[in-house]
């Protein structure tokens, strides 16, 4: 069932035209001629939910134009790929870029700019191309041995938090303060990130942990309350919802009491803000300039380690800290992020200047057909809305990425990222992916149904591409049936063919235990398309975070679509329901039918044919598809 954004909204329809088989010549692998084949669609407008339903049948949107890989034909057979930000297991590649960004906000990693290091007219010509392979080698032979013991000794904290969370939730269902028979969502404490952190009002206490787990319970008991038979039961009993502890800041207030009184965690102060449970240090450790703050496990600790831990910390003092912030804004035309894209493609990507025009910028990353969606209080629209939107990384004040993302109903959709290349060395790619699948699960407790981070097209044939899938645990799409597979169930099978029709085989699923750690052929797409050990920066091309390749206007164009359309299409649906805009009006063909020729029926009806067909039977009784 559809998970409808907003009732406002339901005088906004989703217009498309020319339905269309696109050619193009493919930017992944590079063969000569137009081998890319794609059905296509341009959109004058989308509602947020119809496009959710698109992107779960294999479309995609490059500014307002709407396709979808014909697979079989196609030279690279693209399938969408997500993940449900909840699931994800960070690796440890995935883990370091998180490490080294706090590292350089904390002022604690030391690197220099290429501008730094191009001062020198006489030496810029020398240094070139090599600027990214000094910095690499600067943040590669920094000593990491102290700080792996401590962050692992912090995530074993952490898990040791949920732990308790956990049991004294299940106390509670156990006790009748909770409902017995559901199930409720496993805890999660994360560390709070520098750029996050503040002081608690008495101004000692320094925030290190944070839990969200009070929304995701208070989520799950409402929705379990709001069936009939539970409503009556709150209403013999005389209460409200609020009134029974269902509110995030209720449960969260509970859950703190509850761990302060039974948890013996020596150094630390647990306290509810606003259905956050938040876990302080008692006293704040002014010395340290690095964001990770150790709390002693309460377990034996290794006295020899930490005091060459503290001597090298001292030996060290921390250098200028940085503020990051990130900004989310609706998409629109901003000159300072236009400056940016033209320095990423000319000197990432080689573009020529002449090729990256205002325009093409435009027409590709900030035009959007999305209908936009204003936030609602109802627990179906997070507070930022649904539609098209920009994110911006800011360092001191300085623009220094920009992600461009869809958030729908059902997920954030990742479409492209540009940053400035003298930030090469902080991977912006794949840490700006770890903060989207962060705000993903974050905003569950605005929208329940929000819960899954696409990113876009997998290419299995495409080295480059393969990273995608080391967010763990993802899935692909079955480009015939449209049911979601495990990549680790893919991926033997697209080792052996570029096209398959994944369904086939997602019974291998069934009986089978579920891991707990990454697995080792996950792994090993951190670094198929770098060629470089582990201790390496990732270099610039693999930071191509997200792309959409954006055709050349000639290739936009659209052939009619053949009759034969292979073994995904569909038989020739019934048309009588298919929703068509003709001269600013919206009918059904069946009462429209008649209003043209033999010659012009035919023609008519054959194009219908296959626009249904590309679109499914559903939406093609649901969106107009416009004739002008």
């Amino acid at each position: 069932m559809r998970n409808e954004a907003s009732s406002s909204n339901s005088r906004e329809e989703s217009v498309v035209v020319d339905c269309g088989r696109r050619r193009s010549s493919c930017g992944y692998c590079k063969s000569s001629g137009r081998t890319s084949v794609s059905h296509g669609l341009w959109a004058h407008s989308i509602t947020v939910n119809d496009y959710q339903d698109l992107l779960d049948c294999g479309w995609r949107r490059s500014g307002c134009f709407l396709y979808k890989p014909e697979m079989e034909r196609t030279c690279c057979p693209s399938y969408t790929i997500r993940l449900k930000a909840s699931d994800f297991v960070p690796s440890k590649e995935q883990l370091r870029i998180y490490r080294r960004m706090q590292r350089f906000l904390d002022g604690t990693l030391e690197v220099r700019k290429p501008s730094e290091l191009t001062e020198n007219p006489n030496t810029s010509k020398h240094i070139g191309s090599s600027v990214c392979h000094a910095i690499s080698s600067l943040a590669a032979n920094e000593s990491f041995s102290c700080g792996k013991k401590e962050e692992n000794k912090a995530e074993e904290f952490m898990h040791h938090l949920s732990d308790l969370i956990d049991k004294l939730v299940h106390t509670y269902v156990e006790s009748g303060e909770f409902p017995s028979g559901i199930q409720l969502p496993k805890a999660a404490v994360k560390k709070v990130s520098h750029a996050k952190r503040k002081l608690s009002v008495e101004g000692t206490e320094d925030l290190l942990y944070s839990s969200n787990i009070a929304f995701q319970i208070a989520a799950t008991l409402r929705r379990t309350c709001s069936a009939e038979k539970d409503v009556q039961q709150l209403r013999l009993s005389g209460h409200s919802a609020e009134e029974n502890g269902l509110c995030p800041k209720s449960v969260a207030e509970k859950l703190a009491c509850s761990l302060n009184q039974l948890a013996n965690i020596s150094g630390l102060s647990i306290r509810a803000c606003n259905g956050h449970i938040n876990f302080y240090s008692a006293a704040k450790n002014v010395s340290s300039g690095g964001d990770v703050q150790i709390v002693a496990l309460p377990v034996e600790s290794e006295s020899g380690s930490k005091s060459s831990c503290k001597k090298k910390s001292s030996e060290h003092p921390p250098g200028k800290k940085r503020k990051l912030e990130i900004r989310l804004k609706k998409s629109s035309f901003d000159p300072e992020e236009y400056a940016l894209y033209r320095r990423y493609q000319i000197k990432v990507h080689n573009d020529t200047p002449d090729h990256v025009t205002e325009s093409s910028y435009r027409r590709f990353l900030v035009d959007t057909p999305l209908l936009f969606v204003s936030p609602s209080a109802d627990g179906m629209v997070p507070p930022c809305g649904f539609g098209s939107f920009h994110q911006q990384y800011i360092i001191d004040g300085k623009l220094v990425a920009v992600g461009v993302i869809d958030i729908l109903p059902g997920c954030l959709s990742s479409k492209y990222l540009f940053w400035d290349p003298d930030y090469a060395f902080l991977s912006l790619g794949k840490y700006s992916a770890l903060q989207e699948i962060g705000w993903v699960e974050e905003n569950q407790a605005y929208s329940a149904g929000l819960q899954y981070y696409y990113l876009g097209y997998y290419i299995h044939s495409c080295s480059k591409m393969r990273y995608k899938a080391a967010y763990y645990p993802s899935e692909l799409l079955c480009p015939l049936r449209y049911q979601w597979v495990p990549f680790r169930i893919a991926r033997p099978l697209l080792d052996k063919k570029r096209y398959v029709i994944l369904s086939d085989f997602a019974s291998l699923q069934d009986g089978e235990s579920s891991q707990s750690c990454i697995p080792e052929s996950v792994m090993e797409l951190q670094h198929d398309d770098i060629g470089l050990g582990e201790s390496n920066d990732v270099p610039i091309d693999d930071d191509e975070e997200m792309i959409e390749i954006e055709s050349e206007s000639s290739d936009d164009e659209l052939d009619p679509e053949p009759s034969g359309l292979g073994s995904t299409a569909i038989g020739d649906g019934n048309l009588t329901n298919v929703l068509v805009g003709l001269r600013g009006s919206q009918l059904r063909y069946k009462d429209l039918q008649r209003a043209f020729g033999p010659t012009e029926r035919n023609y008519l009806e054959m194009q219908l044919h296959n626009y249904q067909r590309v679109v499914g039977l559903e939406l093609s009784e649901r969106m107009v598809y416009s004739l002008g």
